[in-house]
Formats: C-alpha cells, sequence, structure tokens
C-alpha cells in the first residue's frame, strides 16, 4: 500500500457531486507540487459517463486519474455486472485499487453512488472504503434533508471505524433557511469540520461541462481549515 492513506471521495447519494470535488482535491494537491491521481473503482453507465476521464481532463493529463473497469448498463456496479452478463469479482477490483494506490503518491478514490452501493457479490462501497483503510471526504447536497443522509453516512462509516476528514456540502447558494442553517447544523450533528462549494459556472457553449473551470471552482472554495486536514505530508 502506500506510505499515505488514500482519501475516499464518498457521496451520501448519486448525483452529489463526487467526480467535480474529486477533480477539485486531484488538481488542488497537484498544483500544490503532489503527485496526486485518482482512482474510480468501477465505472458504470460507460459510455457516456467515465469519470476518470473527466478528472484527467480537469488536470489537464491522464495521469491524474484511472478506471480499472467499465461497464455499459447505468445501475450499481453489481447490478451492471448481472445485466451485462460480465463477471466482477471484488477481489479484483480490491486488488486493482490497491495496486493503482501503491503507484500513486497521493492516491483519491472516488466512490460509486452512496456508500451502501451494491459493488460487488455480497460486498458494497463502504467495504472497499474500509479495506482499502482510507481516510472519508463525504459529499453531501446542500438543502432540505442532507441533515439526516449525511448523518446516516457519518454513522455508517464509523460503524466501519473509517477516518472522516470532513464534509463538502456541494453547490450551496444559501438561498432558503434550510440550506443556510444545514452547514452549521452539521458540523453540530456529526463533530466534523463543514466547508461549501458554491453552483460553478463551468459550462461550455454545447452545454457539456468544463471541467478544467469546475475544479478550479472547487479548489478556490475549499476552505484552508478543510485542506489542513487532508491526510497529505509534507504541506
Amino acid at each position: 500500500m502506500s506510505a499515505r492513506r488514500p482519501i475516499a471521495v464518498v457521496g451520501t447519494g448519486t448525483g452529489v457531486g463526487k467526480t467535480v470535488v474529486t477533480a477539485g482535491l486531484t488538481r488542488l494537491l497537484r498544483e500544490e507540487g503532489h503527485d496526486a491521481r485518482a482512482i474510480k473503482p468501477a465505472q458504470t453507465g460507460h459510455p457516456p459517463d467515465d469519470d476518470a476521464a473527466f478528472v484527467a481532463a480537469a488536470c489537464g493529463t491522464s495521469e491524474a486519474a484511472t478506471c480499472p473497469r467499465y461497464l455499459e448498463p447505468a445501475l450499481a456496479p453489481r447490478v451492471a455486472a448481472e445485466v451485462a452478463g460480465e463477471d466482477l469479482f471484488y477481489e479484483s477490483i480490491r486488488t486493482a485499487c490497491e495496486r493503482e494506490i501503491e503507484a500513486a503518491p497521493v492516491p483519491i478514490v472516488e466512490g460509486i453512488g452512496g456508500l451502501r452501493v451494491p459493488l460487488a457479490g455480497d460486498r458494497e462501497v463502504i467495504d472497499l472504503v474500509a479495506d482499502l483503510e482510507a481516510t472519508a471526504v463525504i459529499v453531501t447536497r446542500s438543502g432540505l434533508g442532507t441533515l439526516n443522509h449525511t448523518a446516516l453516512s457519518v454513522d455508517a462509516l464509523e460503524a466501519h471505524d473509517i477516518d472522516i476528514c470532513g464534509i463538502v456540502v456541494n453547490e450551496y447558494a444559501g438561498e432558503t433557511t434550510a440550506e443556510r442553517t444545514n452547514p452549521d447544523e452539521l458540523e453540530r450533528m456529526t463533530d466534523y469540520p463543514v466547508t461549501t462549494v458554491p453552483p460553478l459556472d463551468g459550462t461550455e457553449p454545447d452545454g457539456d461541462r468544463e471541467p478544467p473551470a469546475l475544479a478550479a471552482g472547487v479548489s478556490e472554495a475549499l476552505s484552508s481549515a478543510f485542506r489542513d486536514r487532508l491526510p497529505v505530508e509534507d504541506r
């Protein structure tokens, strides 16, 4: 395994912004001089979805991200493999991740959906995070309902003895009372630091997301206190 513990960017559900936050963290650390590399254990919905490619584009190099396994159905990996008639073994996923972690001075593992998403066999995403001995960064939504989803995710991680770096409230605009009060309430409920990332305007004329602009926006939004908690030496 790598001399440094991997960072695992996990979400409270699908579509909360794990890939954009992963891209932002990877770009930030690489700009600070660290050889950070994002690892997507398995990509479903491919094509067109390709989170590793998004991170690589955000960082301007293919060396910034990798994914060892792609599946076409846009479903949980275990279910996607079953529907596609392909074999998918947990030990193969774990071994591939460990190999990439060993090769990356600063490895960042991006989760798949939420923590309880079926990965392979009877194992879930949270099992992989625990087996890789990663430190978790939790990405969550900003609006109504996020208190429950985030607190339950924290409980699940703690039950698996997974260290938590902090919580990223994504697309935080502060337009509602729920949004404005959620960050402080999450800190009170979980006792972990919370940082916010605003909605980012990183779209190209054709409507596609522009990875470098989005990643830079995340990097700039992360608080210094949050950055200091990242398990990266010599910062």
